[in-house]
C-alpha cells in the first residue's frame, strides 16, 4: 500500500550514484497525487540536473513479471505510478565498484535514479503495475549496452517470486553471467587541439586510456556542418579544448583577424552548441589577453574583460560562448610555458651563442607551464568544481619578461646582467608590421582554484626544475 504523508528525502546506496528518492505522495478518498519528478526540488537535494528527454511506460498485468538486467549509456530516473515492484541494480560500469547490488521495492511514493552503466531489473509484485522511466537519451542502434542474467549467481539477486515461477523473455534468459560481461566503459574525454604544446602535455596528464581521444583540425573539423553529428556525442562526458590562433601580432593584419575570429569564436561557439546539446562538459582555456593590463593588482575571475588588441577580442568573445554551454569551465591563464619553442628556450639558446638580449621589463606576469595546466584541468572535471571561470598560472612572486631571461641565464651558468630591460615600446620600435598592445599586468588571482583544492606549482621552481 502507498505510503502517504512522506518528507521528500534521499538515500545513498553502496552503488556510486544509485540514489534512492523517498516521494511526498497526497491523498484521500479520490486517489492520490504525487510529483514524480520535480527538477528544481531534486537538484536541490544534491541530484545531477541529468536532462530527461523521454518519458518510458512499461505496463505489467501480472504479478511475477521480470525484466533485465540492462544497462544503458545514459541515466534514468525510474519509478512506479500503479502497483509495486522489486527492483534489483548492479553496478556493471568499468571500475571497482563492477559487480555491486542494490535491492529495494518501490510503490508510487518511492523512485531511483539509475546513473550510466548500472544495470537495471525488476520484478511485480502487484497486478496491473505500470513501470516509469525517464532517460536523458534516445534509444541508439550505436550505443553500448550491457547486460546481465538475472539468476547470475554471483549477483544472487534474492527473487521474492523465483524465477522458475514466472514470466521471462526469452532475450533476458539468454543475458551472460557477470564474469563474461561487457563493461560500460566511462563516458570519453575529448582533447582537441592535441599536437599543440597544451595538447602534449594533456596526452601525458592523461596517457592512452580507451576512454581518452584526442584530435586535431585534420581528424575533427568545428568548422563543418556536420560537427553535430560527427560523433554520438551523447557518449562525450567531458571535451577539453586546447585548441586556438595564438599568432597575437599576426592577428592585427586582414587575414589574420579573419583566422583568429573564424578559431577563437566560430568554432568555439559550434563547439559549444554540441557541449549544450549533449549534456558535456566543455573546458576551455582562455588569455590573460582578455584584460587590458591596467589594473594595480591580480586580475580575478569576475573582473570585467577589456581586451587591447584583436586576439584578446576573441579571446573574450570565445568566453562569452562557452559560457552559454550549462556545463562549463573556462580556464584563463598567461605566460605559457610548454614543450617546443618558447620564451624559456629561446634565452636558453641565446645565452649559450653569446647573445646579450634586450627583453622587456614592462609587463609583468607569472609563467605557466602546460604540465602544471594540464593537472589543473583535470583537477577541476574529475572533482567536479563548481562550474564557470578559474585563473590557472604558475604562483609565486610576479616577475618581468627581463626578470625571468636574467633567471633562465643565471640557471644556465651565464651571467645574468647580459640581459638588458627595455619598454615595451622600445622593444617594437623596429618592428616590421602590425604589433598589438599587450597587457602590462597579467598577474591572474589564484585564490579561486586554490579554494577547490588545486595547489599551483611555482613558478620560480618549475622554471628551476626545467631547466639543467
Amino acid at each position: 500500500m502507498t505510503e502517504y504523508g512522506k518528507q521528500l528525502s534521499v538515500t545513498e546506496t553502496a552503488i556510486p550514484g544509485l540514489i534512492v528518492f523517498d516521494l511526498p505522495v497526497h491523498g484521500d478518498a479520490r486517489g492520490w497525487f504525487k510529483e514524480n519528478w520535480q527538477r528544481e526540488k531534486m537538484t536541490a537535494l544534491g541530484l545531477a540536473d541529468f536532462g530527461p528527454v523521454q518519458n518510458n511506460i512499461s505496463f505489467n498485468d501480472a504479478v511475477g513479471t521480470t525484466r533485465g538486467i540492462h544497462a544503458e549509456p545514459w541515466d534514468k530516473w525510474v519509478s512506479v505510478a500503479t502497483g509495486r515492484i522489486f527492483g534489483a541494480w548492479v553496478d556493471l560500469r568499468e571500475g571497482p565498484s563492477f559487480g555491486a547490488v542494490y535491492t529495494t521495492e518501490l510503490d508510487p511514493s518511492k523512485a531511483i535514479f539509475v546513473p550510466r552503466g548500472v544495470g537495471n531489473s525488476y520484478q511485480t509484485l502487484e497486478p496491473d503495475t505500470a513501470y516509469t522511466y525517464l532517460v536523458n537519451d534516445h534509444w541508439s542502434p550505436d550505443a553500448a549496452y550491457s547486460f546481465l542474467n538475472l539468476a547470475d549467481e554471483t549477483a544472487a539477486i534474492e527473487w521474492p517470486i523465483p524465477l522458475t515461477d514466472v514470466e521471462i523473455s526469452p532475450k533476458d534468459l539468454a543475458h551472460p553471467r557477470l564474469a563474461d560481461v561487457t563493461p560500460i566503459p566511462p563516458k570519453k574525454v575529448l582533447v582537441l587541439g592535441a599536437n599543440g604544446q597544451l595538447g602534449r602535455a594533456l596526452r601525458a596528464e592523461y596517457g592512452d586510456q580507451p576512454h581518452i581521444e584526442y584530435a586535431n583540425r585534420a581528424t575533427l573539423d568545428l568548422a563543418s556542418p556536420g560537427l553535430a553529428t560527427a560523433r554520438r556525442w551523447r557518449d562525450y562526458g567531458t571535451i577539453i579544448n586546447a585548441a586556438a590562433y595564438t599568432k597575437v601580432d599576426l592577428a592585427e593584419t586582414r587575414e589574420g583577424r579573419a583566422e583568429a575570429w573564424a578559431a577563437n569564436v566560430s568554432a568555439v561557439a559550434a563547439l559549444a552548441a554540441v557541449a549544450a546539446a549533449n549534456a558535456i562538459t566543455l573546458v576551455h582555456v582562455s588569455s590573460d589577453y582578455v584584460f587590458d593590463g591596467g589594473l594595480e593588482r591580480a586580475y580575478r575571475e569576475d573582473d570585467e574583460v577589456c581586451p587591447l588588441g584583436v586576439y584578446g577580442q576573441t579571446k573574450a568573445a570565445g568566453d562569452a560562448v562557452v559560457s552559454t554551454a550549462p556545463r562549463h569551465y573556462i580556464v584563463r591563464t598567461s605566460w605559457v610555458i610548454g614543450d617546443g619553442d618558447n620564451f624559456v628556450r629561446t634565452m636558453a639558446s641565446l645565452a649559450e651563442r653569446g647573445i646579450d638580449p634586450k627583453v622587456v621589463d614592462d609587463q609583468i606576469g607569472r609563467l605557466t607551464f602546460t604540465e602544471d595546466l594540464a593537472r589543473g584541468i583535470r583537477h577541476l572535471v574529475e572533482t567536479d568544481a563548481p562550474y564557470g571561470v578559474y585563473n590557472l598560472t604558475g604562483s609565486g612572486e610576479p616577475r618581468s619578461w627581463a626578470d625571468v631571461a636574467r633567471l633562465v641565464f643565471e640557471l644556465n651558468g651565464h651571467d645574468p646582467a647580459r640581459v638588458t630591460g627595455v619598454s615595451t615600446q622600445e622593444y617594437f620600435a623596429t618592428a616590421p608590421g602590425p604589433i598589438s598592445a599587450r597587457p602590462r599586468n597579467s598577474v591572474l588571482d589564484l585564490a579561486r582554484i586554490e579554494s577547490i583544492g588545486f595547489v599551483p606549482s611555482d613558478a620560480t621552481a618549475s622554471l628551476r626544475n626545467r631547466l639543467p
